[in-house]
């Protein structure tokens, strides 16, 4: 493949392997051939790549086929322990890697799973490294309390043991967690409160809001300006709630979606909102964590400023240098 190549899925084609899928894609390539393509990084569905021939691609799915492999994943070294005690633990996580592992890849074998691994594959050798412990016997569990989408970079809590998964578990239930995330969207968006409903499919298979107080779950988010920008601003969002993509829906369809944003970029009609701006990746940043310790009570609080990428784009912004005007 000389260049990059994209293909939408057709009626036709849904439910069929990405093995047989690239077999008619790419005429003359033998099955190995087109597993091998696969298994080398050079394949994304959607913006996420893929290392299954055997995965089922369905109808609407972009399928995307690199003009040379992917980078090799992040190391451990790359994820940093912000706080560290026997029942919980803090990371900064870095944009491009999963929270956790989708349970349908749970029975991977360790050598598939290091193909594409997650933040929470990465964090046990860290804190095994940390504290010391012989290198054999099993790496220390982690709990999942909350996650951050794919694309998203920021600070990330997990649980190490029952007591703290409660404890996290009845704070975000209660709202009293403090989430805070930096944004950077196009035009003007004024501080204010956006609160709807959301719903997991809103009519044409994304998430939304909908009208009906019958429906969906209600989701708050505290929008403040941070700094104006040419023809852009950088915001701070305070979630009230935590619902999935909600910050991200919310701003969308405020008509001001994230830049560098590839799902909830269209309009009402449906036409995919043009993005000029020129983001590196999705420009959202988990930039503040705080709770009350689960197991002490003790007040926790950290900050995390945007990482190169993001600090890079938004000089670029500020220089008047993204091509919306």
């Amino acid at each position: 493949m000389s260049s990059v190549q994209m293909h939408t899925v057709t009626p036709e084609q849904d439910n069929l392997t990405l093995a047989a899928l690239l077999r008619q894609l790419l005429p003359g390539q033998s099955w190995s051939q087109v597993r091998r393509t696969v298994e080398t990084r050079q394949i994304k569905i959607g913006a996420d790549l893929c290392l299954d021939p055997s995965r089922r691609v369905h109808q609407g799915e972009t399928i995307v086929l690199l003009a040379r492999p992917a980078p090799r994943p992040r190391t451990d070294e790359t994820v940093v322990v912000r706080h560290l005690d026997e029942h919980v633990v803090v990371v900064e996580k870095p944009s491009g890697i999963c929270t956790v592992r989708h349970p349908l890849e749970r029975d991977w074998t360790s050598r598939r799973k290091a193909l594409s691994p997650t933040l929470e594959d990465l964090v046990p050798p860290l804190i095994r490294r940390q504290e010391g412990k012989l290198i054999k016997g099993p790496l220390p569990r982690l709990r999942v309390v909350h996650r951050l989408d794919k694309e998203t970079s920021g600070l990330v809590v997990f649980a190490r043991t029952v007591p703290a998964e409660r404890g996290l578990g009845k704070q975000f239930h209660a709202h009293t967690v403090i989430r805070c995330y930096l944004a950077l969207v196009p035009g003007r968006i004024p501080s204010q409160t956006i609160a709807t409903r959301l719903v997991r499919d809103r009519g044409d298979g994304r998430r939304g809001s909908t009208e009906s107080e019958q429906e969906g779950k209600e989701a708050i988010t505290h929008v403040d300006v941070v700094e104006d920008l040419p023809g852009y601003t950088l915001l701070r969002c305070r979630l009230e709630t935590g619902r999935t993509h909600q910050i991200r829906i919310h701003l969308a369809e405020l008509g001001h979606p994230v830049c560098g944003e590839k799902v909830y970029n269209r309009d009402p009609q449906g036409e995919i909102l043009a993005d000029e701006s020129g983001a590196p990746r999705l420009a959202l940043h988990a930039a503040e964590l705080g709770f009350a310790h689960p197991v002490t009570g003790a007040t926790l609080h950290w900050t995390m400023p945007l990482p190169d990428d993001l600090a890079t784009f938004l000089q670029q912004l500020r220089a008047g240098e993204g091509t919306r005007q």
